[in-house]
């Protein structure tokens, strides 16, 4: 089944839908990323770091604190470029989505 990014999955479908809002984020980001024409000191860590999101989301469930440590990643990497603020708290809020990892 292809799906359009933004598209909620199908109902009956085995997909958890914040793994779906979590990729459609990932991917947005990525490409607003891609397209920005500065270059800043910690690119290549946002973009490794959204690489990793974007594989997590093939996997099924992700692992909640690998999701927040990189999400923190990519924070610090790419939170004082304006431009990538919205793709940013898109992220958040899909990280959100999964909850706060168990306490130890």
């Amino acid at each position: 089944m292809l799906r359009s990014l933004g598209q909620r999955p199908v109902i009956g479908s085995d997909e958890d839908p914040r793994v779906a809002e979590l990729r459609t984020a990932v991917s947005r980001l990525r490409r607003e990323l891609a397209a920005h024409p500065a270059e800043f000191p910690d690119r290549g860590i946002a973009e490794d770091e959204l690489a990793a999101l974007a594989a997590m989301t093939t996997d099924g469930a992700p692992e909640v604190r690998r999701l927040r440590r990189s999400l923190l990643l990519i924070a610090g990497a790419i939170g004082s470029v304006s431009a990538l603020a919205r793709g940013l708290s898109e992220v958040r809020d899909a990280v959100d989505l999964f909850g706060e990892p168990p306490r130890r």
